[in-house]
């Protein structure tokens, strides 16, 4: 049988055989697990070998008091076993981030796809932002060691902060945490606003300080996406209402 769907470039990548999480291409993640990972619910595809799949719930009481005054959350299930994983969400591009102790990274729930379980992370008000918000006013800042891979609608641009910078916060998919973030509002009003017209852009966030941010070439509806029971819906928000 031949078909160019056999080319190598489709073919399952073995060259590192490592434990771990690492690229099967631009929009699938392979994890070779030996013990247990944390991932977005509903974002499995394929397994070999023997795992097993925990939904968390709420997880700790923290969390969950978090979640219920913020009504956004991300399910995430636990995965133990032994084998090879494979991982994707809606065909979004993935990219991999290694974190270093000291290291603390501020990242839009609806993009964290999967993370190993030596990270620590918690949910975190985003300063400044104002309550004209429909994007949320929450973010999951993970620290620690170990590797996280978080989804792009589209191929991202880093932008060092070494200038005023402002991102729509629908567009926003991770920055440094130590970053100040701050409301700044893009439309100017007047007459034309009072009769409904507007640019689009009400408002923006600002970042100042010594960092970066990722930004994806596309904005989420407010909300973002969270899966739930393997199924895709709104959700989620700038809050990451991961669970442990």
């Amino acid at each position: 049988m031949r078909s160019a769907l056999f080319s190598a470039e489709n073919l399952e990548n073995n060259q590192d055989q490592h434990p771990g999480m690492r690229l099967q291409n631009s929009k699938m993640l392979k994890y070779q697990l030996n013990g247990e990972m944390m991932a977005r619910t509903g974002t499995m595809v394929a397994y070999q070998g023997q795992m097993q799949f925990q939904a968390l719930g709420s997880g700790g009481l923290g969390k969950f008091i978090k979640k219920q005054l913020t009504g956004e959350g991300v399910p995430l299930m636990k995965v133990t076993g032994h084998g090879d994983l494979f991982l994707a969400d809606r065909a979004a591009d993935i990219h991999i981030i290694d974190l270093e102790h000291g290291d603390a990274l501020s990242i839009n729930g609806a993009n964290v796809l999967a993370f190993d379980p030596t990270l620590n992370y918690d949910i975190k008000m985003v300063q400044g932002m104002g309550m004209m918000s429909s994007a949320g006013l929450f973010n999951c800042v993970f620290t620690g060691y170990g590797r996280i891979a978080v989804t792009s609608n589209g191929s991202p641009v880093v932008l060092n902060i070494d200038a005023p910078t402002y991102v729509d916060p629908q567009a926003a998919i991770a920055w440094s945490a130590n970053l100040q973030t701050g409301y700044h509002r893009a439309d100017q009003l007047g007459i034309g606003t009072l009769l409904g017209r507007s640019t689009g852009e009400a408002f923006t966030m600002s970042f100042a300080g010594q960092g970066f941010v990722v930004v994806q070439p596309s904005e989420e509806p407010p909300g973002g996406h969270a899966v739930a029971g393997g199924q895709s819906n709104s959700g989620g928000g700038l809050l990451g209402g991961l669970l442990d």
